[in-house]
């Protein structure tokens, strides 16, 4: 779909936890970034090379099993940059042992992150930019990315229509993930476009008064 200022975005449901991976790019340049490839490499290619863009770079929410399987097939084709913020490295190169203890499957872990995006930074390729928000309480680097003329945020497994992302895994924290939403995402324009790591997208405006985590949290801060 096109959405603004000759900005694609493109979406893909992929592997067993039924991930969503982004592609928003340039129709003027071709070039595109791919947000949480999480399985499938082959599948995401395509819908880049379906959108008629290439990607550039490869840019993580967080770095979750779900969300990072994908980021090595996708590379070595496309020759992307990895980007994934420096507080969620460690969950990143622990991915094949936590694959195994959890799941009981062998994976070969993603591939070191070229660069570490930090709160208040933007990544960006040719005609596409995006600022970086470090929305952390899913885990300790959970970040989110928002395109302000587009109104596009992309959530990761912070903000979903409805809930919220889960907080008992290593590195959740419920606490900082509710301060994460009501401080950095609520805070955008109503009509924002929320394309989340999970499920349905939905916008902020109908967050703010519809998703009960925040409504109870709001509640309780008055």
């Amino acid at each position: 779909m096109e959405v603004a200022n000759e900005l694609l975005v493109g979406g893909i449901v992929v592997g067993v936890f039924q991930e969503n991976c982004w592609v928003i790019g340039s129709r003027q340049t071709g070039e595109a970034i791919c947000i949480d490839p999480g399985d499938q490499p082959d599948e995401v290619l395509a819908l880049a090379r379906d959108m008629g863009v290439t990607i550039k770079l490869i840019a993580n929410s967080h770095a979750h099993i779900d969300h990072i399987l994908g980021v090595r097939g996708v590379q070595s084709s496309s020759g992307a940059r990895f980007l994934l913020h420096a507080d969620d490295h460690a969950l990143a190169a622990q991915a094949g042992a936590q694959a195994e203890r959890m799941f009981r499957t062998r994976i070969e872990p993603p591939p070191a992150p070229d660069a570490a995006p930090a709160d208040g930074d933007v990544v960006e390729v040719a005609g596409v930019r995006l600022q970086v928000l470090h929305t952390p309480g899913h885990t300790r680097g959970s970040v989110s990315y928002y395109q302000p003329e587009a109104k596009l945020l992309f959530s990761g497994d912070t903000l979903f229509m409805g809930s919220i992302g889960r907080t008992d895994l290593p590195g959740g924290d419920y606490a900082q993930e509710m301060e994460s939403i009501i401080g950095k995402l609520l805070v955008l324009p109503e009509e924002t476009r929320v394309l989340p790591g999970h499920m349905l997208e939905t916008t902020i405006g109908r967050e703010r008064q519809t998703n009960p985590f925040v409504l109870q949290e709001l509640q309780q801060r008055r």
